[in-house]
């Protein structure tokens, strides 16, 4: 049990990459947490937002994979916002405060959702450039939830704990699926009930993405064909909103395909980013890129080709 959290790989990173705290907010208890690696040089990064029940380091394999190859990478945790647009103004701040004029955003599930509402809050004066969106949605009303979302406040944190477990892969799973979920319960274990309040109320508050605002942002949608929180139509509805999308499924992955499906997730992750190298919203230090690139195509090529014969 907890393996990612005694694994080499974890404490590698906690011990080398710092968490820093940023308040951009007049409230003072509004306090992003971040972890920030990679060139400094690079004005147009890769930002990760985390799930419901995420902090900031369950991106930690995106974070040394990616940076190892040249990239830069942010991966966030929220304050307490009890609604998108709130949500919207803060996040655009703190890009204000990093002086980031746009940003690549990787969303999972509400992370996904909130990048989505971010781009189309930003849509007249553009802050994003491209999203990767993981096992995301489009509309909050897939979790028939929207008339608790006002009372989320008033619960206490073990019955907000038992919501977001309740949707969490139960059963036989592989090991690094199992792993991936216990790391993620520990993770949800160390957020306290105003954070975990306000999470599920921005996931269930009645509110849907307008796709005329952000259709000309490039998109890839990952996710996964195994067990997963989203709903088929939840994934339709997706694919239907972005017709011009990129897709990257998974066969397996659960709910965490960034945890137990690392190396697949951060491969989807340098294909998309590749059309933007060469260009002044390249992610990567322009230095890094031939041999990466070329190590990426490679696999890429070897990918499809195998997809072609199934």
């Amino acid at each position: 049990m907890g393996e990612i959290k005694v694994s080499p790989d974890y404490n590698w990173f906690r011990s080398t990459v710092p968490l820093k705290k940023i308040i951009v907010d007049d409230d003072d208890s509004k306090v992003w947490s971040l972890y920030d690696a990679g060139p400094r040089s690079i004005r147009c990064p890769l930002i990760f937002l985390p799930p419901v029940s995420g902090t900031a380091d369950v991106f930690f394999q995106q974070i040394l994979a990616l940076t190892g190859w040249g990239y830069r990478v942010i991966a966030l945790q929220y304050p307490v916002y009890w609604d998108h647009l709130e949500f919207c103004d803060g996040f655009r701040k703190l890009l204000d405060h990093l002086q980031l004029d746009k940003v690549h955003l990787f969303g999972a599930s509400l992370g996904g959702f909130l990048a989505q509402k971010f781009a189309e809050y930003t849509h007249k004066s553009p802050r994003v450039q491209s999203l990767i969106l993981c096992n995301a949605f489009s509309d909050t009303s897939i979790f028939n939830q929207t008339w608790t979302a006002n009372s989320f406040w008033l619960m206490p944190a073990f019955m907000l704990k038992k919501i977001v477990l309740g949707n969490f892969a139960s059963g036989p799973l592989d090991p690094e699926m199992a792993d991936g979920i216990d790391f993620m319960v520990d993770r949800l274990e160390s957020l306290g009930q105003s954070e975990l309040a306000s999470r599920l109320t921005l996931n269930c508050q009645n509110s849907y993405v307008e796709p005329h605002k952000i259709r000309d942002i490039p998109v890839t949608i990952m996710d996964v064909f195994d067990q997963s929180a989203l709903s088929t139509e939840a994934k339709e509805e997706m694919y239907k909103l972005y017709p011009n999308a990129r897709r990257a499924h998974l066969k397996t992955g659960g709910n965490f395909p960034y945890l137990c499906r690392s190396a697949e997730v951060n491969l989807y992750i340098q294909i998309h980013l590749l059309q933007f190298h060469g260009t002044r919203y390249a992610a990567i230090d322009p230095s890094m890129v031939s041999a990466e690139e070329l190590e990426v195509q490679k696999i890429n090529l070897h990918t499809s080709t195998e997809q072609e014969e199934q």
